[in-house]
Formats: structure tokens, sequence, C-alpha cells
């Protein structure tokens, strides 16, 4: 199978109306964080299956090919098969597969392609590996590194491991952009679903410095009075 023929199948799913909505969504506008993005108008799902049909049978360079695209949903499908491979794959192709993702990862450039591949490709790739590069991808300029060095650590998380992401939630503590704050957020967010108290270390002497925005999601399941508490500034660390 080629990149061509999965142009092909999206393209019989191509929504003109649904592709309108979706570039507000994505904020394709002008001055958007998905400024110039282009879209078929496809839901997710249909890409997911479009992906599991071609997936053990499309050449990487192929996949790498549809990573280049100018049309969302033909990189996000993309990213679909690589997902697929990977947890298919020796270790062999998983390294091909993840020196591919990053070498093409300016071209994951949307908060959804970053969740779609981040915490199910780079880390559970870096479980048990030298995970520096992550460091060097939340040194970026870019956004979207930023976010994907946050959101692999996801897979530490779900490990039990969550040192990663409190290692790069503390370097990213005061990071300005909105989708980066929402990003450290929500793994913290994870972090306390799994240890609770080991949240509260790591919000306890930091929270009156992170945006609202990250605090917000951090605590969003914290008991209702603990988290009126950080909200309000009453949270002390302990000495």
């Amino acid at each position: 199978m080629s990149a061509a023929e999965i142009r092909a199948a999206l393209a019989e799913l191509a929504d003109a109306e649904r592709a309108a909505g979706m570039a507000g969504y994505f904020q394709a506008r002008p001055g958007g964080y998905g400024e110039g993005d282009r879209f078929l108008g496809i839901a997710v799902p249909p890409q997911r299956a479009v992906a599991r049909r071609y997936a053990a049978t499309t050449p990487l360079d192929d996949v790498g090919e549809l990573l280049g695209s100018p049309w969302h949903e033909e990189r996000l499908t993309a990213l679909f098969v690589l997902v697929r491979r990977f947890e298919r794959g020796d270790d062999d192709e998983r390294a091909r597969i993840v020196e591919l993702y990053l070498a093409c990862r300016d071209r994951v450039d949307n908060w959804d392609l970053v969740d779609a591949s981040a915490p199910y490709l780079l880390g559970p790739w870096l479980l048990d590996r030298d995970d520096s590069v992550l460091d060097e991808l939340a040194g970026s300029g870019s956004v979207w590194d930023r976010r994907i060095a946050v959101m692999a650590t996801f897979a530490g998380v779900r490990a039990g491991r969550p040192e990663a992401t409190l290692r790069l939630a503390d370097r990213l503590l005061t990071d300005p952009a909105d989708l980066v704050q929402k990003a450290v957020g929500w793994m913290l967010r994870e972090v306390g679903n799994r240890d609770l108290a080991r949240a509260e270390e790591f919000l306890a002497p930091r929270y009156a410095r992170m945006p609202r925005t990250m605090l917000r999601y951090a605590i969003e399941r914290f008991p209702a009075e603990r988290r009126r508490d950080y909200l309000a500034g009453r949270v002390r660390p302990r000495t």
C-alpha cells in the first residue's frame, strides 16, 4: 500500500462543511496557533479505521510522505499508522518509527496531533532509555516541541514513574504558551490521580508561580475544599 492509496481513502470521506468548522476549532485563521492548516473534514474514528486498514502494509517512507502533507487529517492518519505499527513492532521497527517521528515533528503541529502520538510513541520508547531528548524538546522555541516533551511523559505516569513529568513541569512552570500550560497541568493532574501526596509535594512550593490555567488543570480532581485552598493561596509547603 502507498501514501496515494491512503490519500484516496481519506478523500472519499471528506466533508467540506465539516472542514470549515474544524478550521475554526483548530484556529487555522491568521494569528491562530494552527494558522495555515488545511482540513478535509473527517472525524477521528474514520481516520483510525483507515489507519487500521493500511498500517501493516504501508512502507514507513510513505507514512513519512503523509506526515509532510498540508492536510491535517492526512498527518493525523499517518500518526495513527505509526502508533499502530509501534505497538506491534519489534525494537528495530520501533527505533525506525521514533526516528521518523522526531525527524518529522515539525509536522506534528497541533495539539491533537501531539496528543495522539507523543504519549504512545516517544514516551514508551524512552521509558527505559536516556530521555534527555525530552529536555531538549522542552527547551525549544516551538510550542509543539514543548507539548510533545510534556505529553510524552504520560507513559511514565501510567507506569508509576512520574519523575520525567515532574522534572519537565518544574522547568516549564511559567511557560507563556496556553497549550503548554494545559499539557503540564494535565500531566500533573494525572500524577495526582495516582499519587495525590506526591502531586501535592510538587505543587505546594510552586503553585503560586504557576499560570492560573496550569494550576486549574493540575488540581481539577482534588477534593473541592483542597481546590479552594489552592485557588485562594492558602496552601503552604511542608517544612
